[in-house]
């Protein structure tokens, strides 16, 4: 933009010179040119007022001398000729042509004639003056001089060539004020669009400075600031409601449990029963679902804080934490990494991704499945590759499977919150990573998550929240 601001003013700067110097150009060419005319008249007047005696009594007189030495003083060709156009006395330089045939007829006929009207510095014809010698009324004859233009040229070539130079260096001033014009104009733009960059990646800190630039634009930083202090706000107040009635209702429906527990010993019917146990898994069900409602929460308050982690090591802790429930499941657990991995991401991003990937693994892969958690380095950062050996998805439901609370419709009846999948999502965005899924083969689900490396040196950290609990996908 500043670029075509800066062209807008140069073109705007051109035009202004073009209008300019175009006339003034043609002015000081015309000028220069009235002047050698107006001396060639003169000369030609005094020329022809020696020729009229000279003419009446049939001689050359003394006009042979004097076109001679004014040839040879001023390299200027002359000729007097008489009224059948017949040449009486020319100079050494003197050659006849096309406009010098034009300026006789013209000087016959009783008039004076001078060409061109301008000498440019393109034109290469003679400046022609012709005079017609007069008695008492009678033309006898003429007088014709044709001066070469080749000085002219040089003096009209020399004043353009000055106005060039003028023109060319308000053209660089133009240039060099321009950019510092376009500057302070487009700089609250350009600082509105990095802030705006800085917000999306989600410092919502971030703020335009409103000192600079014209008044419209300082009024646009400083309603975009309004804007974005009232959507931050929001945003927090937003997540500090979901986290807090969560937290809230976790005490009611713990107490709620308790009692719907005591009624247990009171229920002898065998429906009731039935309903009493169904009462139960509902009340877990919810307590799962305010677990993954307080962790999306804290995972999405994170703002650019990274920390540097051993994926691997992460992994292996991972791995043996869950084996207990997989071997309980009769599903097969292995850990797949060879040395340290590290990866920069925000805290416990790796811990609580993993936890619901094997979670959803584990709980989809059923009796003599296999979930494999492969730890690897893949452009320039850490991949990790969660694979089981479940029923999979369908590649509409992939596109699906990061919404809040959706299940798979075969799904419907399997414990979890559907919040897994969403919290692993959010997490992944935060550290600047990516979360992929694909169907195995020959069945199954392969989920990978890849985070970015550490930058130079930094130390690996293993500072990390409580891990998300099992069941919580």
């Amino acid at each position: 933009m500043r670029r075509r601001l800066v062209i807008s003013y140069l073109l705007l700067m051109v035009l202004v010179l073009l209008a300019l110097e175009t006339p003034l150009a043609a002015t000081l060419a015309s000028r220069e040119t009235d002047r050698v005319r107006a001396d060639r008249l003169a000369d030609a007047t005094r020329f022809a007022s020696l020729a009229g005696p000279a003419l009446r009594g049939g001689g050359a007189g003394p006009l042979t001398g004097e076109l001679v030495s004014y040839d040879q003083l001023y390299g200027i060709g002359a000729a007097v000729v008489d009224r059948d156009g017949r040449a009486l006395v020319v100079s050494t330089s003197w050659r006849t042509g096309r406009d010098t045939r034009a300026a006789l007829d013209t000087a016959l006929a009783g008039q004076q004639f001078n060409g061109p009207d301008s000498v440019w510095p393109w034109v290469d014809g003679p400046l022609v003056v012709a005079v017609p010698i007069n008695d008492g009324g009678e033309v006898l004859g003429a007088v014709v001089t044709a001066t070469p233009v080749a000085k002219v040229r040089r003096t009209v070539t020399a004043w353009w060539l000055l106005l060039a130079g003028i023109g060319l260096l308000a053209v660089l001033a133009c240039v060099s004020t321009a950019f510092g014009l376009a500057g302070w104009v487009l700089r609250p733009v350009t600082e509105l669009d990095a802030v705006t960059h800085e917000i999306a990646e989600g410092d919502r800190g971030a703020r335009v400075q409103d000192r600079w630039g014209p008044p419209e634009l300082r009024r646009l930083a400083a309603s975009f600031n309004h804007m974005a202090a009232v959507v931050a706000d929001v945003m927090d107040r937003q997540r500090a409601f979901v986290a807090h009635a969560s937290h809230q209702l976790r005490n009611p429906l713990t107490a709620l449990r308790l009692r719907v527990e005591e009624l247990g010993p009171s229920v002898v019917d065998q429906d009731g029963r039935a309903e009493h146990r169904l009462a139960l898994e509902e009340t877990d069900r919810l307590a799962l679902v305010l677990d993954g409602l307080l962790t999306l929460a804290r995972a999405e308050r994170e703002q650019n804080e990274r920390v540097t982690v051993d994926a691997a090591a992460v992994a292996a802790s991972r791995v043996a934490a869950w084996e207990p429930l997989a071997r309980h499941r009769s599903v097969t657990l292995r850990l797949a990494a060879a040395g340290p991995a590290y990866a920069r991401t925000v805290p416990t991003a790796v811990d609580q991704a993993l936890d619901a990937l094997i979670d959803n693994a584990i709980k989809f892969s059923g009796d003599g499945g296999e979930v494999t958690v492969a730890v690897r380095h893949a452009d320039g950062g850490t991949a990790l590759e969660v694979r089981d050996t479940g029923p999979g998805m369908t590649s509409g439901q992939l596109d699906q499977a990061t919404e809040r609370f959706w299940r798979a419709p075969d799904a419907q009846n399997i414990e979890g919150a559907g919040l897994g999948l969403t919290i692993v999502a959010v997490l992944v965005d935060a550290s600047d990573g990516r979360l992929t899924m694909h169907p195995g083969q020959p069945r199954g689900l392969v989920a990978e998550l890849w985070f970015p490396g550490p930058c130079g040196t930094d130390p690996p950290s293993d500072a990390g929240a409580p891990a998300l609990p099992a069941g919580a996908g």
